[in-house]
């Protein structure tokens, strides 16, 4: 993806002393910069993407990047949560920036000072009415299963270890029913704490995996939901067989794409057959549905958005 040139980067100087250069321009006074940062993180050791006390968070550390680079401490606004466990190929968030810093520098310093678990892929400025969890028109996420016998320990934490015979094309027979427009609240997470959950979630970023202190666990829009594709494939790899499930939609539930995967695997060992998936969808209840997948095996992979809100270099 082409990245919005900036001025040359400093010849000299630690992070600090590029920062502090940055925030005393006397352009900083001007109207904040919106930035939007595409960002990948390993999401194993960090209990999800939302910031919450006392726990590392990839959005907390993200905060503290951007108030050791800039001396600001914006929140950065993701395009949905991720929980705990779950990795990210293509993450996004917005925040504004006072700080007059070129794009390719931005990114430079933030990668030299966060943990190597999270890189950020793309910085950029962007219109200021785009917002990374508003702006959105679809996205996609990946679940991995590996296949073999024995999950080599350098794949253990990326994937879901299925050693058991899988029948493949009833799999993706069950993962077509589910594209088009359906109610998923069968396959949404049942909270035994809403309660709680829902307070800490009533923020600007709940995303789509969250609740509503107004709308409950499946937000304003209910638990309707569009998937325009939803597909397996067959991935052979040096360190052994996998099953990737790939699934796109304008938007997911709190454990939706782990829960269809938990469901889709029950047809594969036998368990459910792929003509239920209609009738659990009708059902509207958790309870109709499989099991919830492994958070590690899944991946949030790319999030789209309308192309004129990106290209432009101002709003």
């Amino acid at each position: 993806m082409a990245r919005i040139q900036g001025g040359a980067c400093p010849q000299s100087g630690t992070l600090l002393s590029e920062s502090a250069s940055v925030t005393d321009s006397p352009q900083s006074a001007a109207a904040p910069h919106n930035w939007k940062l595409t960002v990948a993180y390993d999401g194993t050791g960090f209990s999800g993407w939302q910031i919450q006390p006392g726990e590392l968070t990839v959005q907390g550390e993200l905060q503290a990047a951007l108030r050791r680079v800039t001396g600001e401490a914006p929140l950065p606004q993701g395009s949905g949560r991720t929980d705990a466990g779950v990795h990210a190929l293509g993450q996004v968030a917005s925040f504004p920036l006072d700080a007059n810093i070129p794009p390719e520098n931005l990114l430079r310093a933030l990668n030299r000072t966060l943990p190597e678990a999270i890189r950020v892929v793309e910085a950029r400025v962007v219109p200021r009415g785009f917002h990374a969890r508003h702006s959105p028109l679809a996205k996609t996420y990946e679940y991995r299963v590996f296949r073999g016998e024995i999950c080599p320990p350098v794949l253990a934490r990326y994937v879901h270890a299925c050693s058991w015979p899988m029948d493949v094309t009833a799999l993706e027979a069950a993962a077509k029913m589910f594209e088009g427009e359906h109610d998923f609240l069968s396959f949404a997470a049942t909270d035994p704490d809403l309660r709680s959950r829902t307070l800490a979630l009533n923020t600007p970023d709940c995303g789509d995996s969250g609740a509503t202190a107004e709308a409950g666990p499946t937000g304003k829009r209910g638990a309707i939901r569009t998937i325009f594709s939803s597909c397996w494939e067959e991935r052979r790899t040096e360190n052994g067989d996998l099953l990737i499930y790939r699934v796109r939609g304008n938007g997911f539930l709190h454990h939706m794409v782990r829960n269809l995967v938990g469901t889709m695997l029950d047809v594969g060992r036998g368990y459910r057959e792929a003509g239920e998936i209609p009738v659990i969808l009708a059902a509207r209840s958790r309870a109709a549905a499989g099991p919830t997948s492994p958070a590690q095996g899944l991946f949030l992979h790319s999030v789209e958005y309308p192309a004129d809100e990106v290209l432009r270099n101002q709003g």
